[in-house]
């Protein structure tokens, strides 16, 4: 039986794909996308869409990308229904993350935020920055 890859990509992780498509963040994306399937949860689809529309990001980002990148963010992963509730990362908002790995049963989480990383590896499942993951997947 061959294991399909199972990736959760945390918010800024998704934000700098969007933003700078030549990018580690945007590659990883990439990867993600053609080695396995993208998790994702109620809660960390409403983050996202919540970073999406800060104001900051407006200079960059016409709202019909926003809009486009979230449509085509769901087309291409999967819901997970987050079955068990984390509270062991030192940021309690990225327990979400966790949760949505541990529900999905991730096997690799991509993220630039300490507070993720210093669990590595969390449950079996490695925890890595875009690059370390580009690095791996590209092998």
């Amino acid at each position: 039986m061959i294991m399909t890859n199972r990736f959760v990509i945390d918010t800024n992780v998704l934000i700098g794909a969007l933003l700078f498509k030549s990018s580690v963040p945007f590659r990883a994306m990439e990867l993600a996308e053609r080695q396995g399937i993208i998790l994702y949860s109620e809660a960390t689809l409403k983050e996202l869409e919540r970073v999406l529309n800060r104001p900051k990001f407006d200079k960059y980002l016409e709202p019909a990308e926003k809009e486009i990148f979230l449509q085509k963010f769901i087309t291409v992963s999967l819901l997970v229904n987050v079955t068990e509730t984390i509270a062991v990362c030192r940021d309690e908002k990225d327990n979400k993350f966790l949760e949505v790995a541990v529900s999905g049963h991730a096997n690799i989480i991509i993220t630039g935020d300490l507070d993720l990383l210093e669990l590595n590896p969390f449950q079996s499942i490695e925890i890595l920055t875009p690059d370390r993951f580009v690095d791996k997947l590209a092998r």
